[in-house]
């Protein structure tokens, strides 16, 4: 198998932490079709305990493709409220170009 440049595809790291009754996702990395089965799965498990509040920080993450996008709309369907924190510039504007159609994704 053929060593991948590390410098093309980072991978995912996904973290939960309960805050006061808020779930913090870390995601660094990149989130893309090839990643977003495993966040998806972290993030069910943090759903499932039914947070108040969802805060997903980005500040690590690196790139992310539409399957990002997909998943932050099927968190905020299934939260009932969810921040993103620290977003990259090209995170930043993926969220605002989704954000037209989804208002309850908030960016800080």
């Amino acid at each position: 198998m053929a060593d991948l440049d590390s410098s093309e595809h980072h991978a995912l790291a996904v973290s939960v932490q309960e805050q006061n009754g808020t779930a913090v996702i870390g995601l660094s990395g990149d989130l893309d079709m090839t990643s977003v089965i495993q966040a998806r799965a972290t993030i069910d498990a943090a759903l499932a305990a039914g947070p108040a509040r969802v805060v997903l920080d980005a500040s690590g993450l690196q790139y992310m493709d539409s399957s990002g996008i997909a998943l932050l709309v099927l968190v905020t369907q299934n939260a009932r409220e969810v921040q993103v924190r620290n977003p990259a510039p090209i995170v930043r504007q993926l969220i605002d170009r989704a954000d037209r159609t989804q208002r309850n994704i908030a960016h800080h």
